[in-house]
């Protein structure tokens, strides 16, 4: 794994911890209030809490076995595996946190009970808002410094590390629960209407389902493959055409492994003059050049190709 690899994986694993850290110390806080004042809001925000408490341990475990080096069963490396976990966490976050909410808020809506001891629940929300937000703004500037000048959607578009932008993701729709929570609390109290805190939790199953799938979106995308940044594949491309050897690079089919592993396809048409083994030593002056110019491009295949073959190739690709 490449020293840019490594520091990203750093990067990620700190605001993991945060997030398990903060989200722990809330569930419980939020699992005491609900026990001791009935509420169903805060019952459904401490049930969300503890799902992105175990969806942090399942994104280390994603990090941990993506980081495997290549074997016989997968040459190209596991780094995939880290693109699964994340979209197992985006069906967590829809299936329990979403589901258990909208199950609380229908119950406590049929069958309301007057919210016990109000004055607890809003101490443990301050608390977690605390607790949240201080999670909240680690994987922010975590997430700032990766975007660079894109803004924040085209960012997580184009991110090829969910790791990131799911704690980001997660923390922002525990925040927008908490809010709710609070309403939903205060108007039950202020109205003498105990449903308004089961409405409360149904709102809370809503936010969570719409993170989830946005999040099961962006994860489907980098599970099934997606290409490297223009600027990558135009690198590679220079790259190859400043090669003696070379006539011209036809172009580069790419696909990301992982956030920092690129394999790469290359179709070149070589000077007519060269032989078998230059074409060989031109290959291998290649692979050099591009892991010493992007250590994130692991892999290079290289094939020789005329521009028609290539342009007919390319052709299909785009009209699919």
């Amino acid at each position: 794994m490449s020293s840019q690899s490594a520091t990203t994986h750093a990067g990620s694993k700190k605001v993991i911890y945060a997030a398990i850290l903060g989200n722990l110390l809330i569930a419980a806080t939020k699992f005491i209030a609900a026990f001791v004042t009935g509420s169903s809001a805060m019952l459904s925000e401490g049930v969300h809490s503890l799902v992105d408490t175990g969806n942090g341990g399942l994104l280390l475990y994603g990090l941990r076995r993506a980081a495997r080096p290549a074997d016989k069963t997968h040459p190209l490396g596991h780094g995939r595996e880290l693109y699964f976990w994340c979209f197992i966490v985006a069906l967590l976050v829809f299936a329990v946190g979403a589901g258990v909410s909208f199950y609380e808020g229908i119950i406590h809506i049929l069958d309301p009970e007057p919210v016990a001891n109000p004055i607890v629940n809003y101490i443990v929300l301050g608390f977690a808002t605390v607790f949240e937000g201080a999670s909240w703004s680690v994987a922010l500037k975590e997430f700032r410094g990766a975007k660079g000048d894109l803004g924040y959607v085209r960012a997580v578009r184009q991110s090829k590390d969910p790791s990131v932008f799911t704690v980001l993701f997660e923390d922002t729709a525990a925040l927008l629960g908490l809010v709710i929570a609070f309403v939903g609390i205060s108007a039950a109290q202020i109205f003498a209407m105990p449903e308004l805190d089961g409405v409360a939790s149904i709102g809370i199953s809503f936010v969570l389902a719409t993170t989830a799938i946005f999040l099961a979106r962006e994860s489907k995308g980098l599970l099934m493959g997606e290409s490297a940044s223009p600027e990558t594949e135009q690198q590679i491309l220079n790259i190859a055409n400043s090669d003696p050897d070379v006539q011209k690079a036809n172009g580069v089919l790419t696909v990301h492994m992982s956030p920092k592993q690129i394999v790469a396809g290359l179709s070149v048409e070589f000077e007519d003059r060269v032989r078998a083994p230059e074409i060989e030593a031109c290959v291998e002056r290649l692979e050099a050049a591009m892991k010493k110019a992007n250590p994130d491009v692991v892999t290079l295949f290289v094939k020789p190709q005329t521009t028609s073959t290539w342009k007919a190739r390319r052709q299909k690709i785009d009209a699919a």
